[in-house]
């Protein structure tokens, strides 16, 4: 919500028109953003090593050649999300520079009719008169104007350097990765697929729980969704590593 419509109940159409931004809730929807940006990148580092992990392990590969795949997993997995946010953000910021940014806020400001604003006022309890009092002031080109230029800010301000994108989704795929690395290279010759695929399903619950926490989304259907995606890719790829060695080596 761009306006504080129940802050001040009496005020008029004109103050209610003001976009009212605060900075500390700004400052934390960003934070929150970049962790859940982080468990995602967690997510991605986790299934993809473990599965190529998996894979390699069924097709009856010893330690060496299980590692030497992991790792090569990780490395390429890590640069290419680095490269991939470095490409998305760069695109972003530059869209913003030529003017394109602007042009869509301001269509998207002068897109909103009169009553169209004053029936989602009313929807929200807002009296008839306020309401339609407040769509009269909001649809005033020089409000309008107000309104996209404080877009715009925001838009500006959710574009961070696309090197810190890059080194961060970097870093956290590479966090997510070295569970499955590590439960691999230290369990037990017999159990090691056993013990990742266990350690891997541990992981994404907790990561699950945590994004379905951060984004206010009922947690277990969340946990639930991340684990049986991992659980399948896990499961395809120690599937056709186990076909592989049995009948192409």
């Amino acid at each position: 919500m761009l306006f504080e419509c129940f802050a001040h109940p009496m005020s008029t159409a004109t103050e209610l028109a003001l976009p009212v931004v605060e900075h500390d809730d700004s400052t934390s929807a960003a934070r929150l953003n970049w962790l859940r940006a982080g468990l995602l990148g967690a997510n991605d580092g986790i299934v993809s090593v473990a599965a190529v992990l998996v894979g390699v392990a069924g097709a009856g590969a010893g330690t060496g050649p299980v590692l030497a795949a992991g790792t090569a997993a990780l490395v390429g997995g890590a640069v290419s999300m680095a490269l991939g946010e470095y490409v998305s953000v760069s695109g972003a910021r530059d869209a913003q520079r030529t003017g394109q940014a602007a042009q869509q806020a301001h269509l998207e400001a002068e897109a909103e009719d009169a009553v169209t604003i004053a029936a989602h006022y009313r929807s929200l309890g807002v009296s008839p008169a306020v309401a339609d009092s407040v769509a009269s002031e909001l649809v005033r080109p020089e409000v309008r104007d107000r309104r996209a230029a404080a877009a715009l800010r925001d838009a500006e301000d959710e574009v961070v350097s696309p090197m810190r994108a890059a080194w961060v989704s970097a870093a956290t795929f590479t966090a997510g990765a070295a569970l499955p690395f590590l439960a691999m290279l230290l369990a037990p010759g017999s159990i090691k697929v056993a013990v990742t695929v266990i350690a891997v399903l541990v992981a994404l619950a907790v990561t699950g729980t945590t994004g379905a926490t951060l984004g206010g989304a009922p947690r277990g259907r969340a946990t639930l969704r991340v684990v049986i995606g991992g659980a399948l890719a896990l499961a395809a790829t120690y599937a056709a590593g186990a076909i592989l060695g049995a009948h192409a080596f």
